[in-house]
Order: C-alpha cells, then structure tokens, then sequence
C-alpha cells in the first residue's frame, strides 16, 4: 500500500503516471477506485448516475416553470402587436 502511495504521490518522471498527476489528474481516486471490486465501482458509479440524472432532471423543471412563467408575458406582447395593427381589441 505505501508503494502504492508512493507511485501515486512521487510517480518517477517520464511515467503515464507523471504525465496525468502533471496534467491535472487526481491519480489517488483512481487508486481508490481500483482498491473496491468490480461490483462496487459499479455500484458506485451507478450512484453517482443517478444523482446526475435528478439534478438534471430539477434543472429542466426550472427551466419549464421559468418558461411557463414568461407564457403570458408573451401572449399580453403578441396582443398588443395585433391591436396596434388593426386597432381592435
């Protein structure tokens, strides 16, 4: 485990390792993830499928409710085009 750490937290340069800890990449999460068994990482990310799933879902109800908010905005504008035209109510 501590060589484990350390390939992670001191990767020698030039490695794959290096180049992703050097890029940006969190290499112990993937080390963390490699450590459950299939079945759990599975699960896991089946979890965080999910919470994506409901927050997008709350976005696109906003969205909506926003949207259906404007509708009579919208309709009291196109009325007041169509009597500006013809002058009739």
């Amino acid at each position: 485990m501590h060589r484990t750490r350390a390939l992670v937290d001191r990767p020698k340069p030039g490695t794959a390792a290096a180049r992703a800890r050097d890029y940006g990449i969190d290499l112990s999460i993937t080390v963390s993830n490699l450590r459950l068994a299939a079945e759990q990482r599975i699960r896991k990310l089946d979890e965080i499928q999910d919470g994506v799933r409901k927050d997008r879902a709350a976005d696109l109800q906003k969205n909506y409710d926003r949207d259906l908010a404007t509708l009579p905005e919208l309709e009291a504008i196109l009325e007041y085009q169509r009597v500006s035209k013809t002058g009739k109510f």
